[in-house]
């Protein structure tokens, strides 16, 4: 424990308030923070780091998109303010873009497409915040956040300094990187740099993409940033609810990975797999492929459930909490373990409670 009288003095922090974190997760889920701050500059991180030292536990929370929170969460709660978008550096290979970790990772998106700096328009309508996209390496419609991402900037808060991360450094992995296997609470992204190429290219390798009315069966010569932003957020809008009206976390299960010998076996019982080959010789299969053949689509397990269009998205009905959506998942992984003999690895962060 500090001495309070010996900390800083720097920027100030609030004091820590409870706060009620109900809004500001996407599942929806009743959840409140008895000691909580909000950090909204970069200067008031030592004061961070020095507040932190008073608690045992200290937990970064930005969009709350891609988490399942307790009903109280135990230590210190640090809700990530941090804004700011500018252009950077103009080469003639790319435009580097600089976003503070707490700006909306859509809304960011929009305002690159807006400024000309295109590149991420694939990425579109991904909730969540700028800071926490290189936490999971977000991804989707034929793009990864590490085929756009130049540095990281953190804050190590125990050891209280700046660290700056290379793309490389990052050690991203499908939804993974070296900030997930972190111990808890010692990271706060403060901002990341993107790279966004020149010249610019559209990235249609999505099936959903090449086949959309607006884009399907022209020269991609021809084919604009911006109507690939506009298809993107007309399919994820199609497939998937708004967690402003359903509660959700979006694809609650990562696509999981198999050796070719069980791919060739699935293959054999179930010739409509879904599944991609990897690289490295094995396959990813569709998760919510195989939710959907276990009968879970649609399907409800006390006061959370299913999507009826999307068996990837686990829904909150109302009033759920996390032990529902826990054993929702639970329930999931056994039937398509047992069925396909394949793990289920969720992807949002179970955060324990007091």
């Amino acid at each position: 424990m500090s001495n309070p009288a010996s900390r800083p003095a720097v920027f100030p922090l609030e004091a820590p308030a409870s706060v009620s974190l109900q809004a500001f997760n996407t599942l929806g889920l009743a959840c409140v923070a008895p000691r909580c701050v909000r950090l909204d500059d970069p200067a008031q991180l030592p004061a961070l780091t020095a507040l932190a030292q008073d608690y045992p536990s200290c937990f970064v929370l930005g969009g709350g998109s891609n988490v399942v929170l307790p009903a109280t969460v135990p230590g210190l709660v640090v809700r990530v303010g941090l804004q700011g978008v500018r252009l950077v550096e103009e080469t003639a290979d790319a435009w580097i873009i600089e976003a503070g970790a707490g700006e909306s990772w859509h809304g960011l998106v929009q305002t690159c497409i807006e400024a000309g700096w295109d590149g991420l328009e694939n990425l579109a309508l991904i909730p969540g915040q700028a800071g926490a996209a290189p936490v999971q390496n977000i991804g989707a419609y034929g793009l990864e956040l590490a085929e756009r991402l130049l540095s990281v900037e953190a804050w190590d808060i125990p050891a209280g300094r700046r660290v700056a991360f290379s793309a490389q450094a990052c050690r991203f992995g499908y939804r993974d990187s070296v900030f997930k296997h972190a111990e808890p609470g010692r990271w706060l992204i403060v901002s990341l740099r993107l790279a966004l190429p020149r010249p610019w290219r559209p990235v249609l390798r999505y099936p959903d993409l090449l086949r959309h009315p607006r884009l399907a069966g022209r020269d991609e010569a021809g084919i604009t940033a911006r109507e690939i932003f506009d298809t993107v957020c007309e399919v994820r809008r199609a497939k998937l609810p708004d967690p402003a009206v359903l509660g959700n976390a979006g694809s609650f299960f990562k696509n999981p990975l198999v050796d070719a010998a069980h791919h060739a076996s699935l293959l054999a019982q179930w010739p409509d797999l879904v599944s991609y080959a990897q690289p490295d010789g094995r396959y990813k299969l569709a998760a919510g492929w195989l939710i959907d053949r276990c009968g879970w689509k649609g399907r409800d397990l006390g006061r959370a459930g299913v999507h009826d269009r999307q068996a990837l998205v686990l829904v909150n009905r109302g009033g759920a909490d996390a032990g529902d959506i826990l054993a929702l998942a639970a329930a999931i992984q056994q039937d398509v373990q047992a069925r396909y003999g394949v793990a289920l690895e969720p992807e949002p962060v179970v955060v324990a409670g007091e």
